[in-house]
């Protein structure tokens, strides 16, 4: 196993991470903290370094691509809430996902729950060497199915260096004889099945991985000139990024001025704790007249709590304010606006950038602290895309050229020696007939033809070797120096391409005389063909594929490698791995990639990769889940097996021939019948 080490080693979490492995003999693999933060960036590396286990945060795992955690068997989430959904996504077969939770004072799990995409989402039950309590406003343990604080005792109780606060963070708890014990202020659910989060208990909310007292911000907020009411709260957007909200009522008579109000905010608390600003007119407030943050405005209205001002923007920067609306929860209103002014941070400008990559391919992390007004990143956006990623530009209409006419004139042309290829197969049965008939009798006036001619014109036109060797030679020449790539549609590349492919056709190098030779005539082509692969189906005259050992093509898959899209002709190579399975009437479109012992169900069109031992189904195909390895079953050994192929290809022939030899007992009887005086219309 290969445990990720994406943790800064000032978080004990970290610890988790370096014993997972350690204590197992597995290899951690650190990785750059830029990298982890960035969301969908990591996948490629996670996939890369061959990671299997990840013990993160939920909210950077929401950012990473399902496919980037194929290979993860183990995922363990902590530090804070895991959402249903995420749950539900990630907890598939042959994957643990571990929902744990241990706050800093009880260092590093306290509890743990194995999760299977089924509700509620559960913290679990005391891991080894830990006391849990579920009590009530009295220290009194609460009964099955009641809602209590928890409280946390045993091996892994952090402390203090000052004995007095020690002695008041981890007081003891009489009521059940505990000598240290940490209120964690956390109320859950208590069931004999796993305790249930619930939320806090005080005003403290967790933000990023932070824990926030919300009391010591509305204090400050409360401290800014001209403030009469103030407070804060966490606000989810529609992207689900959660951010910290200052909401401020301005005394009678007093236009707040939110830029000088957030200067003062920044003197006076740390960055990451600077909420967005807005202003209200009044404070909603409970029964007990305490602020009902529940009831507080969301989503807002601008960024900065003004009218919004209306900007003129283009389709571009338009779409790129909606995505920053929906992770920031509010509109800007200018084009200076800043994104960390507003709320962002480090989780959210992965969350944008990856809202943008719809469009915007080159966007990264850095680009969005680099630039973070507003009207920079649209610029920036529209300087990485040709056409801006504009849907508009992406939608009209291409115009195709009709067919050069010097190439209508070559296909003309070439089309007369194709046709004699054809003729020529005819007329070597033909020979054979006279011959017959001259011989017998039947028919003395007919022309007589050496039997070595024949036996010369059946071994080249007619025999399933002479087709596919003619159909090699021809496109091993007309192709000579070809590449995967793309090339202009009647052009040069393109017209050898289709002569190649006519020879082939019309001299029938795939027929069912042939089918036991394919393989053969595959690798004639320039293929790479390993041992024990069942190929059905015509390879590419190109030569561009590779079939892994033991892998199986059945019939009618579209193996051409090469396709036209408007003006251009795109050539590719095709690979299939080891053991891989591609199934009936499927299409590998030019670079197609299918991994060993990957399944790709019939009917199905491979656009890219299709990952090792993965089931793949549909046009475009998707991803299923694991593969299964029942089938085929491994071809039979020892020497029945060797007969298997000279008996195969000696049915092959006679059944191949079975049209020839009714075509020419048909023109026996017919002779017959002319020469008993027959009268035939």
């Amino acid at each position: 196993d290969r445990v990720l080490a994406g943790l800064s080693v000032a978080f004990d979490a970290s610890c988790e991470e370096m014993w997972l492995a350690w204590r197992n003999g597995a290899c951690l693999v650190p990785a750059p903290r830029s990298l982890v933060r960035t969301g969908m960036d990591l996948g490629p590396w996670l996939i890369t370094n061959g990671i299997t286990m990840v013990s993160t945060v939920p909210t950077l795992a929401g950012l990473w691509p399902v496919e980037s955690l194929e290979a993860v068997r183990l995922l363990i989430f902590g530090g804070e809430a895991c959402p249903p959904e995420l749950a539900a996504r990630l907890a598939v077969e042959d994957r643990e996902v571990w929902n744990t939770y241990g706050p800093t004072e009880a260092t590093v799990v306290a509890c743990a729950a194995l999760m299977d995409g089924t509700l509620p989402v559960r913290i679990g039950l005391p891991l080894d060497g830990w006391d849990l309590a579920v009590v009530d406003s009295g220290g009194i343990p609460v009964a099955e199915g009641e809602t209590g604080e928890l409280i946390i005792g045993g091996v892994g109780l952090a402390r203090y260096l000052d004995p007095v606060k020690d002695a008041e963070k981890y007081a003891p708890l009489p009521a059940l004889g505990w000598d240290r014990a940490y209120r964690s202020g956390d109320l859950v659910r208590y069931e004999a099945a796993g305790l249930i989060f619930l939320g806090r208990a005080d005003d403290q909310v967790k933000l990023g991985g932070r824990r926030i007292e919300l009391g010591e911000i509305d204090a400050a907020l409360q401290s800014i000139p001209g403030v009469s009411g103030a407070a804060a709260a966490v606000q989810t957007t529609a992207a689900g990024n959660q951010i910290l909200v200052g909401y401020l009522a301005a005394a009678t008579g007093t236009a707040l001025d939110l830029q000088a109000a957030r200067k003062h905010l920044a003197a006076a608390l740390p960055a990451a704790l600077v909420p967005v600003l807005t202003c209200v007119e009044s404070l909603p407030v409970k029964t007990s007249g305490k602020v009902d943050r529940t009831a507080l405005p969301w989503p807002l209205e601008t960024g900065d709590g003004g009218k919004t001002s209306g900007l003129e923007l283009d389709s571009r920067s338009g779409w790129i304010v909606e995505q920053w609306a929906a992770v920031l929860g509010s509109t800007p209103d200018s084009l200076d606006a800043d994104f960390f002014a507003l709320g962002g941070g480090s989780l959210t400008a992965a969350r944008l950038v990856s809202a943008l990559r719809v469009r915007y391919p080159t966007i990264t992390v850095a680009d969005i602290y680099d630039r973070p007004r507003l009207g920079a990143l649209a610029e920036l956006a529209r300087l990485s895309s040709p056409d801006g990623g504009d849907a508009a530009a992406e939608a009209q209409e291409r115009l195709v050229r009709p067919t050069a006419r010097k190439s209508q004139v070559f296909q003309l042309v070439a089309g007369i020696p194709l046709h004699v290829l054809v003729s020529m197969r005819w007329l070597t049965y033909l020979m054979a007939l006279n011959n017959v008939l001259a011989a017998s009798g039947v028919l003395q006036a007919a022309p007589v033809v050496s039997w070595w001619w024949v036996f010369a014109a059946w071994l080249l036109f007619v025999s399933p070797w002479g087709r596919m060797a003619l159909s090699a030679a021809a496109a091993r020449s007309l192709l000579r120096g070809v590449v995967p790539g793309s090339y202009p549609r009647s052009g040069r590349v393109h017209l050898r391409l289709w002569l190649a492919e006519q020879i082939s056709d019309l001299s029938g190098a795939v027929s069912l005389a042939g089918a036991p030779w394919i393989t053969y005539y595959a690798r004639a082509l320039g293929a790479t063909i390993g041992k024990d692969v069942d190929l059905h189906s015509v390879p590419p005259v190109t030569g561009m594929l590779s079939l892994g050992t033991g892998s199986s093509i059945e019939p009618e898959v579209d193996l051409s490698g090469w396709w036209i899209d408007g003006d251009q002709v795109h050539i590719g190579q095709i690979s299939v791995g080891s053991g891989a399975t591609v199934g009936s009437r499927s299409t590998l479109m030019p670079g197609a990639r299918i991994g060993a012992g990957a399944q790709i169900a019939p009917g199905s069109a491979v656009l890219g990769k299709a990952k090792a031992n993965q089931r793949f189904a549909g046009s475009p195909a998707q991803r299923l889940g694991k593969a299964q390895h029942d089938w085929p079953v491994p071809p039979p050994a020892g020497p029945t097996a060797r007969l298997w192929f000279p008996a195969y290809a000696v049915a092959s022939a006679l059944l191949a021939t079975i049209p020839y030899l009714s075509a020419a007992a048909g023109a026996l009887v017919v002779v017959a019948a002319i020469r008993g005086g027959a009268t035939i219309s």
